[in-house]
Order: structure tokens, then C-alpha cells, then sequence
């Protein structure tokens, strides 16, 4: 039996700082090893730009994931973390949603947090999250931004995504950056 290659899309950071959230992804989708797209859209704003939220991984295991997070959202409208918390349960929980192959990144002004499908929830210290395969260079350009320069949340993400997307063979330099309140 051969094994298909899996569609793939990386590389999301969210950083919340000054105020304001601000998340963005790369535009590069892959299968396997070849870059089938580079202009996705893999970052959505919810709650009238109140909430962002990012992808990476299989993309449509993260669409159903996107789904099903913004039923929390109309169930919790006014409770981020127990939005969160509910996804996270439901994906480890559901024999379906527990075998898909996706990581979110969920943010506001307030909070921002990882979800994985094994249930872990992680709301960082400082206020930036990178996944994807681009993640780990993406998280250290915005925390030296942050640390380094007066740049707001907006500047911050794009400038990471470029370093991550001239250093990661799987993310590009087409950015989409959002900003909520």
C-alpha cells in the first residue's frame, strides 16, 4: 500500500504586545516535498477581529478544526480560555477529530494560546507562539524584535516571517499579518 504525501501548510506567529494581538502566516502550502501553492490564506480573523487564529499542518484536518473552534467561540462568546479548553477536550476526546494532523494558534489582546490534537493547551509567558515547520525560527526573530526594538505586533510578525521564510525550506516570504483589538 503506498502512502500518499500529506498537504501541508506552516508557518503561523502570533505575538500579543502594546495592547494588541497581531498573527500571521506564510503563504506556502506543500505536498510532500514539492511547494504546491504559495499565496494561502491560513490565517482568519473571528468575533468581528476580536479573536485571530492561524493553522499549521494537514490543511484540511485544520479547516474542520477552524469549524469547530468558532462553534466555541458561539457557545463561550465572551471566554477565550474556556473556548480553548473546550476544542481541546473535544479533539482528544472524538474519535474523529482526534486523528487530525493540525496545530492552531488562537489569540486576542488578552491571551494567546497553541492547541494540539493531543490536548495540550499552551498560553506562553510572553505572549508569542510560532508552529509550523518555520515555528522555531519565527518565535526567536519576534522574541529578539520584541526585546530589541519599539516595533508594534504588526511589524514584529512580519518581520519574523521573513527571517523564518529565508531560513525554512517550508515557509515563504507571502505574508498575511492581522491585527485585532
Amino acid at each position: 500500500m503506498t502512502t500518499l504525501p500529506r498537504i501541508r501548510a506552516t508557518t503561523i506567529l502570533a505575538v500579543r504586545h502594546k495592547g494588541t494581538i497581531a498573527l500571521g502566516g506564510d503563504g506556502q502550502v506543500s505536498v510532500g516535498e514539492t511547494i504546491m501553492k504559495s499565496k494561502a490564506q491560513k490565517v482568519r480573523a473571528m468575533r468581528g477581529g476580536k479573536i485571530l487564529t492561524g493553522f499549521a499542518g494537514a490543511v484540511a484536518d485544520a479547516l474542520t478544526l477552524f469549524e469547530k473552534f468558532e462553534e466555541k467561540l458561539e457557545r463561550y462568546p465572551a471566554n477565550l480560555p474556556r473556548a480553548v479548553v473546550e476544542l481541546a477536550k473535544d479533539w482528544r476526546s472524538d474519535r474523529v477529530l482526534r486523528r487530525l494532523e493540525a496545530l492552531l494558534a488562537v489569540g486576542s489582546a488578552e491571551h494567546v494560546f497553541v492547541i494540539s490534537g493531543t490536548g495540550e493547551i499552551i498560553e506562553p509567558d510572553d505572549g508569542i507562539v510560532a508552529i509550523g515547520s518555520g515555528g522555531p525560527y519565527a518565535l526567536a526573530a519576534a522574541r529578539a524584535l520584541v526585546a530589541n526594538t519599539d516595533l508594534g505586533p504588526s511589524e514584529v510578525v512580519k518581520r519574523a516571517l521573513t527571517i523564518a521564510g529565508e531560513i525554512c525550506v517550508y515557509t515563504n516570504t507571502h505574508i498575511t499579518v492581522l491585527e485585532g483589538s
